[in-house]
């Protein structure tokens, strides 16, 4: 593993970066009225996709948008914009995890067939609300503006096609309706807005429901670890795993995840039994066991679209040994042109033979043969047996390699630790298929609890 390009600086990336927040910037205070330094920042994005097919496009959205004469078609152009500079920050960044890693990158295949463009009026209502948002600013939100979402929502959320576009506009405004109003806001979560702002605008185009490329896989999956992303209302799952084809070409990495619902007062351990019902795979990974394929859906993106009945439980399989063994060889996916985006680097890696040091601010550091990667304990979930102090403390790692904040970190997944002198390995999701840890057996007791009184409290209002 070439540790010396965690911090190799990349040609180019601060540049393009820069002119995304400049952008940013901009519609902070809104596109009705642009003040001067709102033109700059408009003016620094056209200048950073000079010299591309974009170029004579965006200059002329530009110039609209600093004359506050922005149509719809316009702040579209610049959201392409701005989305073609952040995937090229992710195609520069996935080139550099490849030469850290060493690893093959999959080939992508055919594109799927554009699907039959659904609710082209409600998708039109949705662009029309965002570019709103645009020329009001997020200085300029209010309960009024933020409220024209929820019409446009309810009528995506019975078309099925149309859920992803849903969920993402649901979340983005409820963002905004918890900071109204923005004129009172101390801080802006300037980056993050315009993201969620860019990918919904984008997601009402034609052709951005096109179908990804699916095949199937028919072989052995290797867990490597479970990544858990809990919010207040919902919670998802993703294994990270080794798939090795029946055919025995070239083992590859596959992700497969299942989120849910839940009540804000289901969290640590108890999530797994909102999550555990709808994947089999999770109990396998908690257990530490391969699963067999047979004809398993996968996208070209290395996303298993998981089916039960496509899969049953194999041998004993450690993920360190998985590791050591298979994951240098193993390609990484490749990534769906929209999905191009820094944040949504996360590569699995095995780390060993480094020492841990805590910076002054409590920040842990890894140093491998001389140079440092930050560890993002934050990322370690209260679902699992794995703690900050287990990390702290190990001398192996399994982890997600990302991009944050101008620098790589990892998140760990794994660790393998000296307990009484024998090495143990301790995982984030070793409670995702039961566990008889006295703390996670405690937790999963509350969980069932708290679900036990909010189906009786449901059930007496249904019947009132």
């Amino acid at each position: 593993m070439r540790t010396d390009l965690f911090t190799d600086p990349l040609d180019g990336l601060d540049e393009a970066l820069s002119a995304v927040d400049a952008f940013d910037r901009a519609l902070v205070s809104g596109l009705l009225r642009p003040q001067p330094d709102q033109a700059a920042g408009l003016e620094a994005l056209a200048g950073a996709v000079a010299g591309t097919p974009l170029a004579a496009r965006v200059a002329e959205a530009a110039d609209k948008a600093a004359a506050g004469a922005a149509g719809e078609e316009h702040l579209v152009v610049l959201a392409a914009a701005r989305t073609a500079l952040m995937g090229s920050v992710h195609d520069a960044l996935t080139e550099r995890v490849a030469d850290i890693t060493g690893r093959p990158r999959a080939e992508r295949n055919t594109p799927g067939a554009a699907a039959d463009e659904p609710g082209a009026n409600v998708l039109a209502a949705a662009r029309a609300w965002l570019c709103d948002l645009a020329r009001a600013g997020w200085q300029g939100i209010d309960h009024e503006l933020v409220a024209g979402a929820a019409p446009v929502v309810s009528a995506m959320l019975p078309d099925l096609r149309l859920r992803r576009q849903a969920t993402l506009l649901d979340g983005f405004a409820a963002e905004l309706a918890a900071s109204c109003p923005g004129a009172t806001l101390d801080r802006v979560p300037v980056r993050r807005w315009a993201d969620l702002w860019t990918r919904a605008l984008l997601l009402t185009l034609p052709g951005a429901t096109r179908t990804p490329a699916v095949s199937t896989a028919t072989g052995r999956l290797l867990p490597l670890g479970v990544d858990v992303q809990e919010h207040a209302t919902a919670v998802q799952a993703q294994v990270h795993a080794v798939f090795e084809p029946a055919e025995g070409t070239e083992p590859r990495l596959l992700r497969a995840a299942v989120s849910a619902p839940k009540p804000d007062t289901v969290v640590g351990a108890g999530l797994w039994q909102l999550l555990r019902p709808r994947m089999s795979l999770l109990a396998a990974a908690g257990e530490g066991r391969a699963m067999e394929l047979d004809g398993m859906p996968v996208t070209d993106e290395g996303d298993l679209v998981w089916d039960d009945e496509r899969a049953r439980t194999g041998e004993p399989a450690d993920p360190f040994g998985t590791a050591r063994v298979v994951l240098a060889t193993a390609a990484d996916p490749v990534t769906a042109p929209l999905d191009r985006h820094p944040a949504r680097i996360a590569v699995p890696v095995l780390l060993e033979g480094y020492t841990a040091e805590e910076e002054d601010d409590g920040r842990l550091l890894f140093l491998l043969a001389g140079h440092r990667l930050a560890v993002d304990t934050d990322r370690v979930p209260a679902a699992g047996p794995l703690t900050p102090e287990a990390v702290a403390a190990s001398g192996a790692c399994l982890g997600l390699l990302r991009w944050d904040a101008g620098e790589f970190v990892l998140q760990p997944l794994a660790v393998e630790t000296t307990v009484r002198k024998k090495t143990t390995a301790v995982h984030a999701g070793a409670w995702a298929g039961g566990t008889t840890d006295k703390a996670g057996v405690r937790a999963e007791k509350a969980a069932t609890d708290s679900v036990a009184v909010l189906r009786e409290r449901a059930g007496k209002l249904l019947r009132a």
